[in-house]
């Protein structure tokens, strides 16, 4: 049996900007992406099968543990990549980012389970090669398995590694709030452009805002604080959150010059 653990990073948004829509739906989009000491865990189990066995758990009751998961979905892909269909495989998920919060929780996971399994199999794909298996995945999978700070453009999937700056930062999250990309983009089309978009240092955060009470309790309050990613995650600089009823707090984090990697 082989078995590997992973810590995956979540990411934030520094900036994003939205250039436009895609013929194939998607956004073209500019940000600056940083990752930072904010991790998810996965604990991978591989081991000879007759059968093709791809297998979940986790600590978490708000993901599905099925097909459905970028997880299983990423493991699928990389033994379709190297052509092996006789093997069992155990995946277990340590979930400590918020989900739909605009930290990249899946994403980073996905990237970790490429990363996991590539070393169980001796790098059997390149750098490269896992970076086109992310970007095919999803729009963020690039960014976590790289790290750092990054530039991001396309629909996410292309990045440019930018020079790491050092700082302290902290996240607030409604409890009962959930944003997916789909709704934050789909408001952002739909919604009539104006004069206060230039205001907003995430053009999602412009988008949706006014549908959440939530948001703007934590915008009006934390004047400084941005929307990260489709939300429902608001990040502080060198900054602390008070303790607020209803939300959840992560204060004194920081950004760090990594992305997903081996841990003992």
């Amino acid at each position: 049996m082989r078995n590997i653990k992973i810590q995956c990073p979540a990411k934030i948004n520094l900036s994003l900007k939205i250039i436009n829509k895609r013929p194939d739906g998607y956004h073209n989009i500019n940000s600056i992406m940083q990752t930072i000491n904010l991790f998810d865990y996965l604990e991978i189990e591989a081991e000879a099968c007759n059968d093709f066995v791809i297998s979940l758990c986790g600590n978490s009751n708000e993901i599905p543990y099925d097909e459905t998961n970028l997880v299983f979905k990423a493991a699928k892909l990389f033994y379709n990549s190297i052509n092996k269909t006789d093997v069992k495989t155990k995946i277990y998920i340590d979930k400590k980012i918020p989900i739909a919060a605009g930290l990249a929780g899946g994403s980073t996971d996905a990237a970790g389970t490429l990363f996991g399994l590539n070393k169980l199999y001796e790098n059997a794909l390149s750098e490269d090669k896992l970076h086109k298996l992310c970007a095919e995945l999803g729009s963020d999978l690039n960014v976590c398995l790289r790290g750092g700070r990054i530039k991001s453009s396309g629909r996410g999937e292309i990045i440019e590694q930018l020079p790491f700056e050092d700082f302290n930062l902290s996240l607030i999250k409604p409890v009962n709030l959930g944003i997916s990309a789909k709704e934050a983009y789909t408001k952002f089309s739909a919604k009539e452009k104006d004069a206060k978009r230039d205001l907003f240092i995430n053009d999602l955060e412009w988008a949706i805002i006014d549908d959440y009470k939530e948001l703007q309790y934590i915008k009006n309050k934390y004047p400084q604080s941005v929307m990260t990613g489709s939300g429902s995650t608001y990040f502080q600089i060198n900054n602390t959150f008070e303790n607020e009823k209803d939300y959840r707090i992560f204060n004194n984090l920081k950004a760090i010059d990594y992305g997903v990697k081996e841990i003992p």
